[in-house]
C-alpha cells in the first residue's frame, strides 16, 4: 500500500517538475498521476456521406412539379477514363501549391509533367517535403485545396499518362 503522504508529495513534486505524467508501482498498489487528462473516447456513430444522397434529390422534386427529370451533374471527384494515375499523399499533413504563398503553383491543371517534377509540398511537423511526380502526362485533377489537411494515401492529382 502507498502511503497517503507519500503520494501528495509526488503530486507537488509532478505539479513543480516538467514531467506530464509518472505510474508507480509499490507494495501490490500501482499509481497513475498525469497532468493532462486522457483523450476523450471516439464516438462509434457512422459517418453519412451527404452526396450521396444529394443527386437524386433534384430529380425527385422535378418529377413532383411535372417537369421532366434533368440530368444532374455529377462532381469531378469520379475519373472518366479508367486509364487516369492517380498521386496519392505519402504522409499526413497540410497541402501546398506552391514553394511560398506569393509564387506561382507549381503545377496547374492541364500542365505537362515529366518524372521528377515537382507537384507540391506536403508540410508535416514543420518540415516541407517536395512531392514529386511519378509518371508522365497531363495534369487532369487537382483534387485538393491550397493550405487543406491531407491524409495519408489520400488522391491528390489525377495524371493522363497519355
Amino acid at each position: 500500500m502507498i502511503d497517503l503522504e507519500f503520494l501528495e508529495r509526488l503530486i507537488q513534486a509532478i505539479d513543480k517538475s516538467t514531467l506530464d505524467s509518472i505510474e508507480i508501482e509499490r507494495g501490490g498498489t500501482r499509481v497513475r498521476l498525469a497532468k493532462t487528462p486522457p483523450p476523450a473516447p471516439q464516438s462509434a456513430l457512422p459517418v453519412v456521406a451527404p452526396a450521396a444522397a444529394s443527386p437524386a434529390l433534384p430529380e425527385t422534386t422535378a418529377a413532383a412539379a411535372g417537369t421532366p427529370p434533368q440530368s444532374v451533374a455529377a462532381p469531378e471527384a469520379a475519373p472518366q477514363a479508367s486509364n487516369l494515375k492517380e498521386i496519392t499523399s505519402p504522409m499526413v499533413g497540410t497541402f501546398y501549391r506552391a514553394p511560398a504563398p506569393d509564387a506561382p503553383s507549381y503545377v496547374e491543371k492541364g500542365a505537362r509533367v515529366s518524372v521528377g517534377d515537382t507537384l507540391c509540398i506536403i508540410e508535416a511537423m514543420k518540415l516541407m517535403n517536395e512531392l514529386e511526380c511519378d509518371v508522365e502526362g497531363t495534369i487532369v485533377e487537382i483534387l485538393v485545396e491550397n493550405a487543406q489537411p491531407v491524409e495519408y494515401g489520400q488522391v491528390l492529382f489525377r495524371v493522363d499518362p497519355a
